[in-house]
């Protein structure tokens, strides 16, 4: 009887094994980890890199560039392509945590705009790759809104107290105050940081919510009048609500670039190169700008994409818009005092 139960429990045994073995049949000749923004790529593309590769892609999003350095910083991450905004790419290479990318791995590299090549946070075109740009305005609801709308100022009108929606970041939200204020956005000068402190504390009690993506729900809702945005989910949002309109405020705001990097966190380089070749392929390329909305710094890209799109001003302004916007510069040596600052706003 003892023999007759173990023979029967080898069978039910070998059994799960063939089942589980025809279950993980699927093997892959490498996984990457690639970290990226909310709502940030057409997850077909995904897919169909790994199904053309054989390689896993394991994917997961970040709200801000501070929230991915920290977590890059803490360590326990393998990350393999990573896609930060310029000046938090400008402080990764500071930091010495980022590798340098083989171009000759990255053939499709010849398909960028000379434009978005040898920018400031790198000049030699050693550790990104672009990937989009754009710009940070306001986005606002015609039929809620009855002002002029071309300037920061209207965010402390007590007119549309609790319509006002502020991103919860702090370089972007401390940033278009200085900038109404008539200061740099990348101001270092902590009297000048105090005077936009003291603004954005005078705002606070008109501030409906900080957001990040939760924005494009609210405004297209109708929950809010007025919203800080990237140009993107701009276009996003208007596609969706004909009532929403963007403008780039006078006094200036943000021009800002997003580059894929690898950090050296990663364990497949090889892999992290084809993925990011695999990106700038025009087909990928074309495929995820369509689906995000946002600028392309691909040439082919843009001159395949409708016409409607490329002639709208909210993602491909012209030089006249982008008169008083600057790039965000690496603030490390004052980023406590950008901390603070941040820290008591939204802690009253």
């Amino acid at each position: 009887m003892k023999k007759v139960c173990c023979f029967v429990v080898f069978l039910i045994i070998s059994a799960a094994s063939v089942f589980l073995m025809s279950g993980c049949s699927e093997s892959y000749k490498a996984t990457i980890k690639v970290y990226n923004w909310g709502d940030y790529i057409d997850k077909d593309v995904l897919e169909s890199f790994t199904t053309e590769h054989n390689i896993k892609v394991i994917y997961s999003e970040f709200a801000t560039n501070e929230d991915m350095y920290a977590k890059l910083k803490a360590g326990g991450e393998d990350y393999d392509v990573v896609i930060p905004s310029d000046y938090m790419i400008k402080r990764m290479i500071n930091d010495d945590i980022l590798y340098k990318i083989d171009l000759n791995n990255i053939p499709n590299y010849k398909l960028i705009d000379d434009r978005f090549k040898n920018l400031a946070y790198d000049r030699e075109n050693e550790y990104s790759v672009p990937y989009m740009w754009g710009t940070v305005g306001l986005l606002y609801n015609k039929k809620m809104v009855d002002d002029v709308v071309d300037s920061w100022s209207i965010l402390w009108n007590e007119k549309y107290k609790k319509q006002i929606l502020m991103l919860d970041s702090q370089r972007d939200s401390i940033g278009i105050t200085l900038k109404m204020l008539g200061h740099s956005l990348n101001s270092k000068d902590e009297a000048q940081l105090e005077e936009a402190k003291e603004m954005l504390m005078d705002q606070k009690p008109l501030v409906l919510a900080y957001v990040g993506d939760a924005v494009k729900d609210k405004m297209i809702g109708g929950e809010a009048a007025l919203a800080v945005v990237w140009s993107g989910d701009a276009i996003y949002m208007k596609r969706e609500n004909p009532d929403l309109e963007y403008v780039i405020p006078k006094e200036g705001s943000n021009i800002w670039f997003d580059a894929m990097v690898i950090p050296k966190t990663s364990k497949n380089k090889k892999e992290a190169e084809l993925f990011i070749d695999y990106m700038c392929r025009t087909d990928i390329a074309l495929k995820n700008a369509e689906f995000i909305g946002f600028s392309t710094p691909h040439t082919e890209v843009k001159s395949q994409l409708p016409v409607e799109l490329t002639s709208d001003k909210t993602v491909y302004p012209g030089v006249d818009d982008l008169s008083n916007s600057e790039v965000f510069e690496d603030l490390s040596d004052t980023l406590s005092i950008y901390d603070r600052i941040w820290t008591e706003i939204k802690a009253k």
